[in-house]
């Protein structure tokens, strides 16, 4: 299947809505293909991440929502990177305008303090879940190490400080600038693309470079990640305006030296 990243995989003189419409049409294919009571569910993360940072284009997740419902297929949220705040929103579903049934999470639900992992069940699936459960007596889903009480506390307390941080706010206020500076490098010898949402973004590089950005990025006390061809920028998600224009500068001056 086709990675929905437009500019990568788009057609000469194709639409935004036009690509999307191909890659739902695509789906549907092999959907049919293997036939829908095959297909449990259909997984997607709300912004790809370890894919280079990949926003998908209009219309994308509003038909592929539909097809989904056609083909009575759950739809699973991978949200590990997208949750708590760093899209804007506290999910990335919210952003996206996903309504997933199962939705993955961990790493910023404790702040990455200590190790935890949720999985969130909607409406369709507990429902299912309890129906079967009444029949057998006895509802069971658990793991060694399911609700370990100090990892649980931990969460408790970073879902507070969210709330009484207002961090989804703060990440409101700074994204703008944090976004919009990347965007003015887009004219750079050395940028193909760039594209992100919230403090979560990607710079498209020339291809065979983003190691060498990454190396000099360092060089010049900012810390960065090469995925393929991609520079992803992730940061904290208490960064300021000031540290955001830092981290501007710094990385103008590795684009420029590279």
């Amino acid at each position: 299947m086709t990675t929905p990243h437009y500019t990568r995989h788009g057609q000469p003189g194709e639409s935004e809505e036009a690509f999307s419409d191909r890659l739902i049409a695509d789906i549907e294919r092999l959907i049919e293909q293997q036939g829908a009571h095959t297909i449990a569910a259909f997984f997607t993360e709300p912004v790809m991440g370890a894919g280079g940072i990949v926003v998908t284009p209009a219309r994308y997740y509003e038909r592929l929502q539909a097809l989904l419902k056609k083909h009575n297929i759950l739809l699973v949220c991978d949200e590990v990177v997208t949750a708590f705040g760093r899209t804007s929103e506290m999910f990335g579903s919210t952003t996206m305008n996903l309504q997933s049934d199962l939705l993955i999470c961990a790493k910023a639900l404790s702040s990455a303090y200590i190790p935890i992992s949720a999985l969130m069940i909607g409406p369709r699936v507990y429902e299912a879940i309890e129906r079967q459960s009444g029949e057998l007596g006895l509802f069971g889903l658990t793991m060694t190490y399911s609700g370990h009480p100090v990892a649980s506390a931990v969460a408790l307390e970073t879902l507070k400080i969210y709330e009484e941080e207002r961090i989804v706010d703060h990440v409101r206020s700074v994204s703008p600038a944090f976004l919009g500076g990347l965007h003015a490098r887009s004219g750079h010898p050395m940028v193909k693309e760039v594209r992100g949402i919230g403090l979560l973004a990607g710079v498209e590089q020339v291809a065979g470079r983003e190691r060498y950005c990454a190396r000099i990025a360092e060089k010049e006390g900012l810390i960065v990640r090469a995925i393929g061809d991609t520079i992803a920028f992730c940061p904290p998600l208490i960064i300021s305006e000031a540290e955001v224009q830092s981290l501007l500068e710094r990385f103008n001056r590795a684009l420029d030296r590279l």
